[in-house]
C-alpha cells in the first residue's frame, strides 16, 4: 500500500513538473522555446530558422500564376503543388503560413530585398547555376523541362523545335522568366510575344492570338486536360531536362537544412509520389 502511495506522489510530481514546463516555455521569449525544440528534434533552430519561430508565421514567395504549382484565386486562396509543399514545410516547424506575391521578372530582387518581403519562393522555380550563384536553391522535388502548348488542331505542325523556330510561327511566352530566356535564345526566326500574365497564355492560344506556348512539362499537361481545345505534342521529349526547388537567400543555410529535410523525408515516406499523383505530374525520384 506505501508503494502505491508513492508511486502516485511520483506521478503526480512528474505531471506537475510537465506542466511547469510546458507553461514557462510558452510564456518566455522563443531562445527558450527553441532550445526546448531543439533538443528533441532535429531541426536546426538558429539563425533564420529562429527568427521564423519567433514570429510564429513562416513567409513564402510565390507567383500565383503557374498552374498547378501554384495558383491565386480571385478570394486570395492559393492552391498548387508547390503550395502543398509550403505548407508542409510550415508544418515541420510548427508554424503559421503565410503567402506573399511575387513576379517572374522581380523574383530574384524580391528573394534579395533588404529587408527581406518573405522567408523563401516557392512554386515552378527552375534550379539554375546562375540562381545558386547570387541565392540558396533546395534539393529538387520535381522534375520539369520546356516544352510547348498549342492548338490541338495544329498539334501535328510541331514536332521539333525547328519546327517552332520558323517565322511564320508566333510564340508567346510570360516576362522575365526562363520561358522567355529559352524562346529568345533558340527561337531567332519565329515571332515572339510577351505577354504579363502566364495563366491567360494558354487561352490565348487557343483563341488564335498565338501559335504556341512555350511552358513546362509541369504546367503544360493541366491545360491539356482541362482544355480540349490545347495540345503538347512534344510533352515526353522536352526541350531541357531540370528539376524544381525552394529558392531564398545566402545565408540561411540552417533554413535550406530545413527544407532539405522536409523534402527528403516526403521522398522517403511516399508523400512525395502522393502528390505528384494528387496533380498528375510524372514522379522522377526513386
Amino acid at each position: 500500500m506505501i508503494r502505491l502511495e508513492r508511486l502516485k506522489i511520483w506521478f503526480l510530481t512528474a505531471v506537475l513538473t510537465l506542466c511547469v514546463t510546458v507553461s514557462f516555455a510558452a510564456t518566455q521569449n522563443s531562445q527558450y522555446s527553441v532550445f526546448i525544440l531543439s533538443t528533441y528534434t532535429d531541426i536546426p533552430l538558429n539563425g533564420k530558422v529562429a527568427e521564423i519561430l519567433d514570429r510564429g508565421t513562416i513567409l513564402f514567395g510565390t507567383t500565383g500564376d503557374y498552374r498547378p504549382l501554384s495558383f491565386c484565386e480571385a478570394d486570395g486562396t492559393y492552391w498548387g503543388f508547390g503550395i502543398d509543399v509550403a505548407k508542409e514545410i510550415a508544418k515541420s516547424l510548427g508554424v503559421r503560413i503565410e503567402f506573399r506575391k511575387t513576379s517572374w521578372p522581380t523574383l530574384t530582387d524580391d528573394v534579395l530585398a533588404e529587408p527581406q518581403t518573405f522567408d523563401l519562393a516557392i512554386g515552378g522555380i527552375t534550379i539554375t547555376e546562375a540562381r545558386r550563384a547570387v541565392m540558396l536553391m533546395s534539393e529538387g522535388y520535381l522534375a520539369n523541362g520546356k516544352t510547348i502548348l498549342c492548338r490541338a488542331s495544329e498539334s501535328d505542325r510541331y514536332r521539333s523545335l525547328s519546327d517552332i523556330d520558323k517565322p511564320e510561327v508566333r510564340v508567346m511566352v510570360n516576362p522575365g522568366g526562363l520561358n522567355e530566356q529559352f524562346a529568345r535564345e533558340k527561337l531567332t526566326h519565329a515571332s515572339i510575344a510577351v505577354h504579363p500574365k502566364n495563366e491567360e497564355i494558354p487561352a490565348l492560344i487557343a483563341e488564335g492570338a498565338a501559335d504556341v506556348m512555350i511552358t513546362e512539362i509541369t504546367e503544360a499537361p493541366y491545360y491539356v486536360q482541362t482544355d480540349s481545345r490545347l495540345a503538347a505534342p512534344l510533352l515526353s521529349a522536352p526541350f531541357t531536362h531540370g528539376e524544381i526547388g525552394v529558392l531564398m537567400q545566402k545565408g540561411q543555410e540552417d533554413l535550406l537544412e530545413t527544407v532539405n529535410n522536409v523534402i527528403r523525408r516526403m521522398k522517403s515516406d511516399g508523400s512525395l509520389r502522393r502528390l505528384h499523383e494528387k496533380y498528375g505530374l510524372v514522379y522522377a525520384y526513386e
